[in-house]
């Protein structure tokens, strides 16, 4: 079987493949200076750089930004193809797979982030300043609309069922990253995975509800996809290039009728 036959990784039913590749290099960028500013306002005035990369938000954040490089390139490929294939449809087995991993996480875990940061870990000082407000609104808002994106504005077809525990899995490797920094760096990364805190069966039960939440966020996603190809179905390549066909097949009838009635200009 034929790797994206539809061209629905790189296609939208609302956009051209130009604005497509337009607003996925656009996120791309943002999410890139975003996660750079992140890094060096955390070395130079909070001194918590090392800190960055063990925080599940900002693990999100670099797959958001991951895959819009990825997905705008391989848009940007498709284009150069006339529209006909793009770059990851010849590439190895191993990289579409991977690619349809980063995809999946990227439709399902900002939301996961935005929920449980709005819901369990939020304060006072979440907009206390400029740079938190900018901060909190990329990592925790903006995430969310960057994957609804992808989720109801192209013709991405929902995430297979083998993905849900490969979700899960990587959640899991990331309790026990959090649990390896703390022995390593002496904090927890969320409160709520302090067992001494919260004790054996509330952190038992935050942590069965975040995997329940996973679930049901990727059933959610994999039906408001599901209804999507419903109500945009995706045209085939050979349609695509009859229609175009006929609408050239109209334009030089219309040109040779003008012509024969002396409306050529």
């Amino acid at each position: 079987m034929s790797f994206d036959p539809q061209n629905q990784l790189v296609t939208s039913p609302f956009f051209s493949p130009t604005i497509l590749a337009c607003i996925r290099l656009s996120i791309a960028l943002y999410t890139l200076v975003a996660i750079i500013s992140f890094l060096i306002w955390d070395s130079v005035v909070s001194n918590e750089a090392g800190q960055f990369f063990s925080y599940f938000t900002d693990l999100t954040y670099i797959g958001i930004c991951s895959y819009f490089w990825a997905a705008g390139i391989q848009t940007v490929g498709f284009l150069r193809e006339s529209g006909k294939v793009y770059p990851l449809k010849r590439w190895k087995r191993f990289l579409q797979v991977l690619h349809m991993v980063l995809q999946a996480s990227i439709m399902t875990f900002p939301i996961l982030v935005t929920i449980v940061f709005w819901a369990l870990l939020a304060s006072g000082n979440t907009m206390a300043t400029a740079v938190s407000r900018w901060r909190n609104i990329s990592v925790h808002a903006l995430n969310s609309v960057f994957c609804l994106f992808e989720v109801l504005c192209t013709n991405n077809a929902p995430p297979t069922w083998i993905m849900l525990p490969l979700m899960l899995l990587i959640l899991g490797g990331y309790v026990g990253v959090a649990y390896i920094t703390h022995a390593t760096q002496g904090f927890y990364t969320y409160a709520f995975l302090d067992p001494e805190k919260q004790g054996p069966a509330m952190l038992a039960a935050y942590l069965v509800g975040i995997t329940a939440a996973e679930v049901i966020i990727f059933v959610l996603v994999w039906g408001m996809m599901k209804l999507k190809t419903r109500v945009f179905p995706v045209k085939s390549l050979d349609e695509g290039l009859a229609d175009e066909e006929l609408k050239d097949t109209d334009v030089d009838e219309v040109s040779l009728r003008s012509g024969k009635h002396g409306y050529a200009v």
